[in-house]
Formats: structure tokens, sequence, C-alpha cells
């Protein structure tokens, strides 16, 4: 008995020390500095052999955390290039709390080894997903883009860059807004060396930081953190070119970095549709061609520091002259009440120089631990001119209807102020805050223009009208806005918050629409027309009172809102039937949202929330326009606030160990009494104001509210590594339907568009010597309208890319950029094909590799096309515009590269030059 009992107590200890576990945890930062280390190397090894137990990396704060560590001895090692390794002995016997770590930069180079072990690609925190760098191969002067480029779930659509389904708002770096919100200008004036790990999230609003509410606005927003020893030093690229047809380039970008204060000068002028400063080579790397042909001329700053130890300002100013030649050709399919055809023909050409000068600033004060205050100024300023015209035709499939050539030549200015300001204000008590913001904007336009139409009508009989005129048109607006919100903490897990909001806009219009006669030239006569002349003011006056409650624990968040909103609308015309209109709503707002972190590195992600939106001043303003004599359109100062119920999800998953990541995000809305556009096709002569006489085939647009519109996207990523290849897989998936109310000559219908689409991109991560990037995306559409089912189409429309890169020997470098795109089932003429093929053959020059002139082929083979498709509540267009093609180019262009002491030539040769393969493991120096 007493050798069974003796067992059972050795086994008791034996399991209870077998289950015994401890951690470890710790911040890493650059000694000397407030720097924190990101995506350093944390690895546990045995003291006695010195095998390694365990390792993990850093994350954006330099924070690490090792678990489940059996008691025994062990030696704690962190290692980041360009640093002196660290080493600690750990004798675990309970759980270790390392509080800061300071490692300091090498002054030496030392022996190398390599640890072979795979670099986890990323890792969720919370809503965001940070990517590491390094785990994503790229040429040595490739940009942010190009690097952003090959991260999974990271897209381009219609010119835009997306990232998990949504446009990307704006790019920080180092947490810090770097060109306001142009996400071209910000990517392409840094290089991918520069860069340590990026992280995509959706930022919440200024007010929802800083009370701690979530008010449901969000940008997505990547956020680039640069490697702490790139973080001092001058950098940026120059290039110049000249080519056939006088085609020419030339460009810079030059950064300053020396820690939080950044200078970064950016300058450009082409006539080659380049319209934001590129450091890639083949500039016009987007999927969709640009628009007409472009002669653009630039120059920005963006100015990063911290004053003192409290005050943070970021600024940037942006300068843009803008010349586009463009050509389209239009073809509408308008939505009828029955089976007849309504067509429209246009072909237009178009002339506009656009000089814009923007101004972006942010001012963080922090007065004390307790007090904040955050300013938020924006100017814009902007000065067009127009030179255009136009002829348009209206059919019913074989007979002509009517037909307009129009010319106009016009000058327009706008300027616009906005100004935002918060400040927070925390209680002693854990959880009670005060806040305060304010926002206040100023804008005026003025339009100057002169119209000459010549209108021909050719039922029931044939006559032709002609218009000439003068346009004046003075729009000025102004807003305030001003909200305090209170938080009281409930418990350690629950909060609650009162909130009450209050402001106004004031919209003013003047519109006077002279008809000239010019019986004598020298001499012409200005008559006021008062059929399309008016003054107009519209006030919108909101009040919102708010109550929420949160409740959140490791894992769950969770967020319950209701606000009553009291709205006032007063619409005031003086002229030329003077009239006042006033409106007043009332409406409950219910939101909720959930987070749920199903683990480390799982999340689940859910909103419901309702707006109410009030019409703008177009839509409201009752004064024909007859910017086209055969589409008129006039405003409704009788529409209704639309009530909007919108959900959405997003599920995010990546597994560190094989670098395999999930993406799912849905988004429905469902709105009561849209502003939807009606149409009136008139049969016969139709007088619709007094002294405005709609002619027969042609049509009157106005907005009405209509109920039933519902719109649902989704999208889907797969990523994952193929090792075999050396490079990243992402499978993506999406599907989308929108239920279009509409309103044709007072019959009630829908238009309704399904999406369902698909892609694939496969992203090289073999070396710096080779880099390529493939990808296509397909998409099968279906239009279906339930007043003429004539309209009813199906099209398909396929796009392909081919970027790839290759050091091919002693600095001979061949670029190439193959865009093809496909279109299926559009209107006749429109079904057309095309390969963009631009190319590249380069040799870099000077001892450091840093020069390079190549010779440029952009659209090789003369296949440059830029066709596309709308779907509105109206009709249905295709439009096809014209696109710069075929030339050549000589370019010349330089890498600037100096960084400060930390780095010695030797590190940041190997960082550039070393064309070894990585993948399975770094280099450290150790």
């Amino acid at each position: 008995m007493k050798i069974y009992l003796t067992l059972v107590f050795l086994l008791t200890l034996s399991i209870s020390a077998f289950s015994q576990r401890y951690s470890i945890v710790g911040r890493i930062q650059e000694a000397g500095t407030s720097s924190t280390i990101p995506n350093a190397t944390v690895l546990l090894l045995n003291d006695g052999d010195s095998s390694q137990v365990d390792g993990i990396i850093s994350d954006l704060d330099g924070k690490f955390e090792i678990k489940d560590i059996r008691e025994g001895e062990y030696i704690l090692k962190i290692q980041y290039l360009g640093y002196e390794s660290y080493f600690k002995s750990l004798n675990m016997t309970q759980d270790v709390d390392l509080g800061t770590i300071n490692i300091r930069q090498e002054d030496t180079d030392l022996e190398e080894v390599t640890i072979q072990a795979r670099r986890s690609t990323s890792q969720n925190k919370s809503d965001t997903t940070l990517f590491n760098a390094d785990a994503f191969k790229t040429m040595k002067d490739a940009s942010a883009q190009t690097l952003l480029e090959k991260i999974p779930g990271v897209t381009s659509q219609d010119g835009a860059l997306q990232a998990q389904g949504e446009n990307i708002g704006q790019i920080l770096v180092d947490g810090k807004p770097f060109f306001g919100t142009d996400v071209r200008t910000a990517l392409q004036n840094l290089p991918a060396e520069v860069i340590q790990g990026i992280e995509i999230f959706d930022q919440l609003s200024e007010k929802a930081r800083l009370s701690g509410f979530d008010d449901g606005e969000r940008l997505k927003t990547v956020n680039i953190i640069t490697k702490p020893n790139r973080r001092k030093g001058q950098f940026g690229r120059v290039s110049a070119g000249y080519g056939t047809d006088d085609r020419y380039l030339a460009g810079a970008s030059i950064n300053d970095f020396n820690d939080d204060r950044r200078i970064t000068i950016t300058g450009l002028s082409n006539n080659v549709n380049v319209t934001d400063f590129s450091s890639d080579p083949n500039a016009q790397d987007n999927a969709r061609p640009q628009n007409g042909v472009i002669n653009t001329n630039i120059l920005g700053m963006n100015y990063t520091d911290t004053w003192g130890d409290k005050i943070q300002v970021t600024g940037s100013y942006l300068y843009s002259s803008r010349e586009n030649i463009g050509q389209e050709i239009r073809f509408r399919e308008f939505l009828t009440s029955d089976d007849s055809d309504q067509l429209y023909d246009e072909v237009a050409n178009d002339v506009r120089l656009n000089n814009r000068h923007q101004f972006d600033m942010r001012l963080e004060y922090d007065i004390d631990e307790k007090n904040r205050i955050v300013f938020i100024p924006r100017f814009s300023a902007r000065f067009e001119t127009e030179n255009s015209d136009f002829f348009g035709e209206t059919t019913d499939g074989t007979n002509l209807i009517n037909s307009v050539e129009n010319m106009r030549t016009a000058e327009n200015r706008d300027f616009d102020i906005f100004n935002r300001i918060f400040y927070s204000h925390k209680f002693d008590k854990p959880g009670r805050t005060f806040t305060f913001r304010g926002r206040i904007s100023e804008n005026w336009n003025e339009d100057r223009a002169n119209r000459l139409a010549t209108n021909q009508y050719f039922v029931p009989d044939s006559r032709t009208e002609i218009i000439n005129q003068q346009i004046n048109r003075d729009r000025s607006g102004s807003s305030w806005e001003t909200g305090v919100s209170f938080t009281e903490a409930l418990s350690e897990k629950s909060q609650l918050e009162l909130e009450y909001e209050i402001g106004n806009r004031l919209n003013d219009s003047d519109q006077l629409i002279f008809d000239v006669f010019e019986e004598d030239p020298t001499q012409p006569e200005f008559v006021l027309d008062t059929t399309l002349s008016n003054t107009f003011e519209s006030k919108f006056l909101t009040q919102e009172t708010e109550l929420g409650y949160q409740y959140q624990t490791e894992k769950v968040r969770m967020q319950a809102e209701v606000q009553y909103q009291n709205a006032k609308l007063d619409n005031t015309q003086g002229f030329p039937d003077p009239f006042e209109l006033n409106r007043r709503f009332e409406s409950i707002q219910p939101s909720f949202r959930l987070n749920y972190q199903i683990t480390e590195n799982t999340s689940l992600n859910f909103d419901y929330d309702t707006r109410a939106n009030e019409p703008g001043l177009r839509e409201l303003q009752p004064v024909v326009d007859n910017s086209n004599p055969l589409q008129l359109y006039v405003g409704n100062p009788g529409l209704n606030q639309s009530f909007a119920h919108r959900f959405r999800m997003r599920f995010r998953s990546n597994n560190p160990e094989t670098d395999q990541s999930w993406f799912l995000y849905a988004f429905s809305s469902f709105v009561n009494n849209t502003v939807a556009n009606s149409s009136f096709i008139a049969d016969e002569a139709t007088e619709i104001q007094s002294g405005i006489i709609l002619e027969p085939g042609s049509q009157l647009f106005s907005p009405v509210n209509l109920d039933g519109y519902w719109d649902f996207r989704s999208w889907s990523s797969y990523g994952m590594p193929l090792d075999f290849i050396k490079s990243n897989l992402n499978i993506n998936a999406g599907a989308g339907y929108t239920k279009r109310p509409t309103l044709v000559n007072n019959e009630y219908g829908f238009n309704n568009s399904r999406r369902l689409s698909t892609g694939i991109s496969l992203s090289s991560n073999i070396s710096d010597q080779i880099d390529f990037n493939l990808w296509t995306r397909m998409s099968f559409n279906n239009v279906e309208n339930t007043l003429n089912p004539n309209l009813d189409n199906n099209f398909f429309n396929q796009r392909a890319r081919i970027n790839f890169n290759w050091i091919i020997w002693e600095g001979f470098i061949f670029r190439t950029d193959i865009n093809h795109q496909v279109n299926k089932g559009l209107s006749e003429g429109f079904d057309q094909s095309f390969t963009l093929v631009n190319m590249s053959l380069g040799k870099k020059i000077f001892n450091n590799q840093r020069g390079e002139i190549s010779v440029n082929v952009y659209d090789l083979f003369r296949q440059n096309n830029n066709i596309r498709r709308n779907i509105t509540d109206t009709y249905i267009e295709d439009i096809q515009s014209n696109v710069l093609q075929r030339y050549f180019m000589l370019t010349f262009s330089y890498n600037i590269r100096r960084f400060a002491k930390g780095t010695s030539e030797e590190d940041y040769r190997d960082l550039m030059d070393s064309g070894d393969d990585r993948r399975g493991g770094r280099r450290y120096n150790n």
C-alpha cells in the first residue's frame, strides 16, 4: 500500500510539474531613442545546447510574448538587421516581464549566420492585419506601390487601389498622414526598401478615436512602418526622358528624414498621361488607361515633425496643372415604359485646363495626460477653363427623333475651406471622458459660360431651334456643426455614452441665363431668360441626441446605440416666382456593432447602422438645366430625406505557420425614400414650366423619392505561398446585386443588375534580381429591366496583367507591363478587345548601380483603348474614350540613397545587392 501511495504521489508531482507553464513578455526599442522595433526576431534557446525551443516576431509596438514555457533554464536572444544581438539568461520558475529592452546599432561588421525558419507573412491584431515587408521580394528600385500590390487582398479596380474589397482612402507613414488622401502620390514617393511592415485597417473617425465609441465612420487605411535604420537620411529618385512625337517626362521625389522630422518634395512635368509622380519606369501601370491625352505639371511637399514633447504636426501642399484633350463616343439605352426603344448616340470633344491648389494639415497638442486637442484644416482652390462640343442623336432604333449640336466655352472657379477641431478630457475615474468637436466649412463657386446649340426635331414635323446663351452661375455654401459627448464607466467591462450634436447647412445659388442676340456682332444684346434663371436658398438644421452602451472583454466588443434626430429644411426661391417650402423630419436611428476575436489570428466584425440623408442643392433647386437640350433636368424642392439600413461583415483569418490567409467582406443597404431620377419622354410638345416646352422625343429628368432600393456586395480573398516556385498565390471572388427603383412616364419599376467576379494573382518572391506579378480578373454581369424586357442584357469583362522585371546580366534590366482586356455583350462597336504592351530595356550605371539609362516603348502594338459601361436608374450606357498611343522614349534616372550613421555601406550593399534566396530564412548579424 505504501508503495502504491508513493507512486501516486510521484505521479501527481510529475503531472503537476509537466503542466506548469510560464510566459515571457517584453518590448523592444532602439537604445537612446524611443523608436520601437517591430518585426525583430525573438528566439528562446535551450541553455544546455543552444537549440531553439520557440520563437516569435515582435509586433508593431515592439512587443512580444512567448507562452507555454516549461520550467527550466533558457537563453533569450533578440536579433535585428543592423543591430547588436541581445542575450539574456532566464530561469523560468514564474512568468517573466522583461519590460523595455534596448538594443543598439552595430558599429562594426560581425560574422553572419542564417536562421532557417519561415518568416511569417502576416499577423492579425484585432481589426488590423500587419504584413512583414521583407516577406515580399521586390526589385531594388521598386516603389511602395509595387510592394503593396504583392500583398494578399490588394488589387487595382477601375484605376483605384483596393484593399480587402474597399478603396484605400489614405496612406500613413509611421502612423502619420502622408500627402493627405492622395494615395498614389504617397505610395510613389516611398521606395520599398525603407519599409519594415505594412498595416491595413479601417481607421475610425477622429471623434470615435477620442471618445472610444465607434460612430460607424471608417476609412480604409494603409500604415507604412519604416525600418528604424532608414528613419534618418536622404533618399528618393529623379528621372528625365524624351521621346518620339515630342513626348517628354521629368520628375523628382526627394525625402529628407530625420527621425520625427520628415520632409518630402515631389515634382513632375510630362505629356504622357502620368498624373502622379512615379518611381516605376513603366509609369502607366493602371489596369484602366487614362481618359484622353493629358499634360501634367505637379509640385508638392509633405512635412511631418514633432514640436517639443507635446505637439505633432503634419502638412502637405500640392499644386497641379493638367490639360486634358478628350474625345468620347457614347451610346445610351434609356429605360422606357413599354416595348419601344429610345436610343441616344453622342460624339464629344473636350479640352480642359485645370489648375488646383490643395493644402492639408493636422496638428495634435497633448496638453497633459488628460487633455488633448486635434486641429485639422484644409483648403483647396480650383481654376478651370473648358472648350467643348458634342453632337448627339436620339432614335427609336430605326427612325431619327431629334439631334443636337452643342458648343460651350467656360471658366470656373471653386474655393473650399474645411476646418475641424476636437478636444478631449479624461477624468481621474477610468472610463469617464468628455469630448468636444466642431466643424466649419465655406465654399464658393463661380461659373461663367457661353453656349451655342442647334437643335433639330423630326417628330411630328421637322424644325430647327438655335440657342445662344451666356450663363452666370454663383454658388456659396457654409456649414457648421458642433457636438459634445460624455462617457461613464459602469464597470471594468462596460461603458455608457451620452451625446448631443447640432449643425446647420446653408446654400445659396444664383443662376442667371441670358439669351444672346447678335444682329449687330459688335454690340450683342443680352436678354435675361426668366424661365431658366432663379435665385434659391436652402437651409438644413439638424439636432441629434444619442445614447450608447459598450461592453468589452478580451475577445468580445459589443456596442449598441440609439439616436434621435430632428431636422428642419427651409427652401426659399426669390426669383422668378418667390416661394417658401418648410419641411420637418424626425427619425430614430439605431446601430449595433460586434467585434469578436475568435482566436489570436481570427476575427469577426459585424456592423449595423441606420442613417438619414438630406437631398443636395442641385436636387432641390427647381430650375431647368438645358446643358443638353434633348435631355433636360429640373430639381425638386419637395424631396424628403432618405433613410438607409446598412449591414457590414468582415472576417479575417491567417495562419502564421503556413502563411495562409482568408478575408471575407459583405455589405448590404436598404434605402427608403431614396433619391432617384424619374424620366419623362414626351410623345408630343409638352409645357413643363411656364415658357419651357419639352419637344416630342425629348426627355425630362427630375429627382423623386422612391422605395425599394437594395444594394449587396461581397468579396473574398484567399492567399498562400507557393514555395516550390517561390511565389505568393492569391484567389479572390465577389458577388453583387443592385436593385434600382425608377419612374418612367409615371410607371414604377426596377432596373436590376447582378455581378459575379473572380480573379487570381501570382506574385514572385524569388529575389531582388527577378520580379513578376500576374493577375487576371473576370466579371459576369446581368441587367434586367421590369418595365421593358427588351433592355435585359448579359455582358462579360475580363482584364489580365503581366508585370515582369529581370536583371539579366551585369546591370542590364528588362521590364515589361502587359494589360489585356476582353469585352463581350456590350453595344455594337464597343465589343472590342485589346492588348496594351509597355516595355523597356535599361542598363544600371555608376559604381553604386544607382543610375539607369533605359529605352522605353509605350503601347508597342498600338492597341490601347478605353471602354466602360455605366448602369443607372434611367439608362445603360457604353463609353469609349480616346487614349494615348504608341511612343518611344529614352530615359535617365538616378536613385538617391544617403542614410545616417547606423547603416554602413556594407549593410546597404547587403540589403540592396544580395541576390541569394532568403525565402526560407533571413540573414542577421551575429
